[in-house]
């Protein structure tokens, strides 16, 4: 499949016009992000007062309008199947056992899992703030072949960018509206994206249930976002906080560095779990919900008073959104597990056939690393250099970065014990249709060959005892690359915030 000739061919001065309204309404409507040290030094914005234009397409990216339709309708399905996963820790364990030796950051998670179960958990309700991540895939042996869309991963802590990707959404309405686009030239088939509102929306509902079924009556109640500090993207999780407090009228929204868990926060007999603002050091709060931007990475748990921070927090009643059962739903051995043709997997968590047979068709072909047949029948790709480049191998991570890539897996493999092989999955690289468009990063700007990779939000809210509160899906993500860029990660230096064109193929 190709897409018609795009993006439009700009005059300079129609350039000039796209680009001047482009980062005026970013500015005017917090598409932004804090620059980076290498565009601004750290002591010359002291106070983190500093913002420019997030990196943003110029144009909004054709997408297969099948293909989003499919991924937007699937998403449910895929909230049923982690938080089903998530309320299963015998199956769990069972599937991350051959982590729990040669991960160390799986296997602590997995040990704050067994310390809270010793004495129970006293939160019977969890949150999932689910992105499903995908890339249009087009088999290159059908010459007529269908598009179709294949699963890259599924998010299920920090799913970041639902703030910025409604904004550049309506930026690029915006752009098409005040004929910055040449004329006829984009069309009006935008998909409206209300992120911001729905992820907001799921946490007020999570928030609510709380206050009905457990709150102690003694304090104000309050959402606490637990975050990473410094931390660039802390617009993105702005306008969320905003939405809460001005849409939704949640008067204590706070946010708390994953350092400083243990200094301003205290758990009652109770096991009720208080916030006391170091500005408002006499007031305490009541966490209704903790909402991770945090937590995912080895690096914020250098010691052991860390990992105790955690135990602290999982212990209380507060809502979490992940809890540590969910975040570790999230491991990419999870994903190999569920994506083997061999797995009956799905038939246990999902029991419409139809739902799991559509999110059965998403999986791309993913394997253990371990001495299964499966697994040495991937170790003879991964150590072969010759075939290995169709590859990418992926660890237990999340954050972008992480992954390696071709030609470079076997020396990457050859470089470890074989023993602690099993940490990986390898997953097959998707071939995505060719596309061009133009991205504004850091000021500057690239035209070229693009990829996209869409990600689908999702809200559920459950019992652990079976019963789904709340499901629905929240919104989208696009995020373009460079071709020649492996990663993806907006945050992490590599992408771009975008919006779908929906195109019939």
């Amino acid at each position: 499949m190709e897409y018609p000739e795009y993006p439009p061919l700009l005059s300079p001065e129609q350039l000039e016009y796209l680009l001047s309204n482009l980062k005026d309404w970013s500015v005017a409507h917090g598409l932004t992000v804090q620059p980076p040290p290498a565009v601004v030094q750290s002591d010359a914005e002291a106070y983190g007062a500093l913002a420019i234009t997030a990196p943003v397409t110029l144009f909004p990216s054709p997408f297969p309008a099948s293909c989003f339709h499919e991924a937007v309708a699937i998403q449910k399905g895929f909230n049923e199947l982690y938080a089903a996963i998530s309320r299963d820790p015998e199956w769990l364990g069972l599937a991350i056992q051959d982590l729990l030796d040669t991960d160390d950051f799986i296997e602590k998670q997995w040990q704050v899992h067994l310390a809270v179960s010793e004495v129970g958990y006293a939160q019977d309700v969890s949150m999932g703030l689910f992105r499903s991540d995908y890339m249009v895939h087009v088999d290159p042996s059908k010459p007529f072949a269908a598009p179709s869309i294949k699963q890259i991963e599924f998010n299920t802590i920090a799913s970041s960018f639902g703030g910025l990707s409604a904004q550049v959404s309506r930026l690029h309405k915006y752009l098409r509206d005040i004929a910055a686009y040449p004329q006829d030239q984009i069309s009006q088939n935008m998909p409206s994206n209300p992120s911001i509102n729905s992820i907001s929306e799921g946490m007020l509902l999570a928030y609510e249930q709380y206050k009905q079924y457990s709150s102690s009556g003694k304090h104000q109640l309050c959402i606490l976002f637990v975050v990473q500090a410094p931390e660039r993207n802390v617009l993105d999780q702005r306008h969320i906080e905003l939405a809460l407090r001005e849409e939704w009228n949640i008067p204590h929204v706070f946010r708390l560095p994953f350092s400083a868990i243990k200094e301003h926060t205290t758990l009652e007999e109770d096991r009720t779990l208080l916030y006391t603002p170091p500005h408002e050091k006499d007031s305490n709060y009541e966490v209704a919900l903790l909402y991770y931007r945090a937590g995912y990475s080895p690096s914020e748990y250098p010691n052991d008073s860390a990992w105790a921070a955690r135990l602290h927090l999982e212990r209380s009643r507060a809502i979490k959104c992940p809890s540590i059962l969910t975040q570790l739903a999230g491991c990419k051995k999870v994903q190999q597990v569920l994506a083997s043709p061999s797995s009956t997997d799905l038939a246990r968590f999902l029991h419409d056939k139809n739902i799991a047979a559509r999110v059965q068709k998403t999986f791309a072909n993913i394997y253990p690393l371990d001495e299964s047949p499966a697994g040495h029948e991937a170790i003879g790709i991964a150590t072969n250099a010759e075939i290995a480049h169709d590859y990418v191998l992926k660890p237990q991570r999340e954050g972008g970065g992480n992954n390696i890539y071709g030609s470079a897996i076997p020396a990457f493999l050859n470089s470890l014990p074989r023993n602690t092989w099993k940490q990986f999955i390898l997953m097959e690289l998707i071939q995505p249709p060719p596309l061009s468009n133009a991205i504004l990063r850091n000021g500057a700007l690239f035209e070229g060959s693009v990829i996209g990779e869409l990600g689908i939000f999702g809200v559920c809210l459950w019992k652990q005892g079976g019963e789904v509160l709340e499901n629905f899906d929240a919104g989208y993500l696009l995020r373009t690359k460079a071709s020649e860029s492996e990663e993806g990660g907006v945050a992490s230096g590599f992408g771009s915030v975008d919006s779908c064109l929906l195109v019939d193929t």
